[in-house]
């Protein structure tokens, strides 16, 4: 099976991207799982314009030769972007010989105890050497925690408390509001001093709001002026000569 599934290039053996499954049209997610994996996703490609990186939900991630994909709610991989032609087979999920690198992050949302997040996905990212695993259990399935931060040191992962995730300059936080029309409890992106990183609809309509004030400021200024120009004409004095 091994020999089916390995090319040889430059003296390197690299699986056959035609022989892995990299779609089986499985649906797997619920309604809150997967509006929640949106807001993960397009908040960063609002916040990270300028670096390239590669954000996902729910794609398969090939980290060993022989081993079935494994496939997080969210993974963050930096310096690395989506290849041109991705409708070709071996480009249409993320392979980790090919991109030469692990993610810097997953995360999986728990809806269920049957899921092994901290246990058998424990492991196989911790040898995946992904250097923050995140387990955000909403309902606490698992137990009293609502969210499980994990960071490798040297080859093991150790639990922290830590929301700030220095090796990638992002953070983790609760917020309370609506998304898609959904008010609920999410978890959010942050930056180091907790600000919430928005959306691009979000941001788009505080820059709407910041606009109309802006503008609704300069109209009371001008109507001010006009106010104290007619005050002065009233005394006999020409304001354009002051």
């Amino acid at each position: 099976m091994t020999e089916q599934l390995l090319d040889k290039v430059d003296d390197h053996y690299i699986p056959d991207a035609n022989l892995l499954i990299t779609e089986d049209d499985t649906p797997v997610d619920n309604f809150p799982s997967a509006k929640q994996q949106r807001l993960l996703v397009s908040s960063l490609y609002s916040y990270l314009e300028l670096q390239p990186f590669l954000s996902e939900a729910n794609v398969g991630i090939y980290h060993t030769d022989g081993e079935p994909a494994i496939v997080p709610d969210v993974f963050i991989s930096f310096d690395v972007e989506t290849p041109e032609d991705w409708w070709k087979k071996q480009n249409r999920c993320y392979m980790v010989w090919k991109f030469g690198k692990s993610p810097e992050l997953v995360m999986e949302i728990v809806s269920n105890q049957e899921g092994e997040e901290l246990t058998k996905k424990l492991k196989i990212y911790e040898r995946m050497k992904v250097n923050y695993y995140l387990v955000y259990d909403p309902n606490q399935e698992l137990g009293e925690e609502q969210l499980h931060i994990y960071q490798l040191v040297g080859r093991n992962y150790l639990k922290t408390p830590e929301t700030w995730l220095t090796d990638i300059n992002l953070g983790v936080t609760f917020w309370e509001g609506e998304f898609e029309g959904r008010h609920d409890i999410w978890l959010r992106w942050c930056d180091q001093k907790g600000m919430v990183i928005p959306t691009g609809d979000e941001r788009a309509a505080r820059e709407k709001l910041e606009k109309e004030e802006a503008q609704r400021r300069a109209q009371e200024s001008e109507n001010r002026a006009q106010l104290l120009a007619q005050k002065l004409r009233e005394l006999g004095v020409d304001p354009d000569t002051i």
